[in-house]
């Protein structure tokens, strides 16, 4: 892949992924920009990248950069994915895509006037091999009428009170925290596996910590509490979150999120109950899937390019036995998105997530906080 030239908006932990990915599937990243020039100057010189910019004027004014990569705290997402389709450059933007469905209806908006860019939201998680391998049995009907889909997200890298990220801060991340964060990589994913869209929820959110210690200065993300002078914050965000879920066609489900799960440091799992079988998938387990059935031996089946099906054959790039995981995830992702521009058919469907489907994760976060707030059954 060549064709495009990718700029990595961002130089936090995402930053470096997002460069780890684009180098292995051979897609040239020409520059990079950080919160500050020295940022910038920093992430250039140590990780290898041509240029360092100085302003996202400057990334935009770059005939270089074909695409750029937003990796930025949230409130930025808006502005930026604006400018980049307005320039004429593809977009791929972390999530959550913006702060609001507002702001995210009117990403939509730009994008679908910008028919010949492709925009998408990095929920990689799409693209592990047995997630992948589960939607298309579900599609060739293997599993019959779905019943419930049921499942977690949990992390503890926000435990203590003296965890800090500016993620924790509605004013930077978000009114939700927790269920925008990593509760929709779960909701875009049992969306894109079973088919169905989520059409109501029903929600309880939890602030364990209202008042958190701040470092004070910088803090990376998944950094552990500093043992320095701190200053106290207030929180409103949530730590933890428990939904209940119907879905279109008469389906149920129920997911909680937490991020003060002491031991978990990054569990997603999915349960989905159906009338032929039920199929679940564990990502601290990341290359199995489990199938249960009634009248026979449950199975457990591997990530084997040799026995998966075709999509899900696609995702996987070593042989049985041989284990892929985070990082081949982005790799897929990303090896998805570039495919897509280098065909140049852009009336296709992605198979990555759309702006379409990052605005659809938004409306669903502001309906489940509704659904809090009025503690009652919201129509999302």
């Amino acid at each position: 892949m060549t064709s495009s030239g990718t700029a990595i908006i961002g130089t936090g932990f995402m930053g470096w992924v997002h460069l780890e990915a684009l180098r292995r599937i051979g897609v040239p990243v020409v520059g990079v920009l950080g919160s500050g020039q020295q940022k910038s100057e920093d992430f250039a010189a140590c990780l290898g990248v041509p240029r360092a910019y100085a302003s996202f004027d400057e990334v935009l004014a770059d005939d270089n950069v074909t695409t750029v990569h937003i990796n930025t705290p949230n409130r930025t997402h808006f502005e930026m994915a604006k400018a980049a389709l307005e320039a004429g450059r593809h977009v791929l933007c972390e999530k959550p895509l913006a702060m609001t469905s507002a702001e995210s209806a009117a990403l939509v908006q730009i994008a679908d006037r910008h028919p010949r860019q492709a925009a998408a939201v990095n929920y990689n998680i799409r693209f592990y091999p047995m997630c992948m391998e589960a939607r298309e049995r579900i599609r060739r009907g293997d599993s019959g009428r779905l019943f419930n889909v049921t499942g977690s997200y949990v992390q503890d890298w926000l435990l203590h009170d003296t965890d800090y990220n500016w993620r924790v801060l509605a004013e930077a991340g978000g009114e939700l925290r927790a269920v925008a964060d990593i509760g929709t990589h779960w909701l875009d994913l049992v969306q894109f596996i079973t088919g169905l869209k989520i059409e109501s929820v029903c929600a309880d959110l939890q602030t364990v910590h209202p008042v958190r210690r701040r470092p004070k200065g910088e803090v990376q993300t998944f950094s552990s509490g500093s043992a320095g002078e701190t200053e106290p914050v207030g929180i409103s965000t949530d730590d933890y979150g428990c939904v209940m879920l119907r879905f279109a066609g008469g389906a149920h489900g129920v997911l909680h999120v937490s991020q003060v799960t002491a031991g978990r440091k990054n569990c997603l799992r999915f349960e989905i109950s159906a009338q032929q079988q039920a199929l679940a998938w564990n990502s601290e387990q990341l290359n199995e899937l489990w199938i249960g059935h009634r009248d026979r031996a449950n199975e457990v089946l591997p990530r084997d390019p040799s026995l998966l099906t075709d999509a899900a054959k696609a995702c996987a790039s070593y042989p049985g036995g041989h284990n892929e995981g985070y990082d081949d995830s982005f790799k897929q992702c990303f090896r998805s998105f570039y495919n897509y521009i280098e065909a140049a058919d852009f009336s296709a469907d992605p198979p990555f997530a759309t702006f379409r489907d990052g605005h659809r994760e938004i409306v669903l976060c502001e309906a489940i906080l509704q659904s809090h707030r009025e503690r009652k059954w919201v129509e999302a």
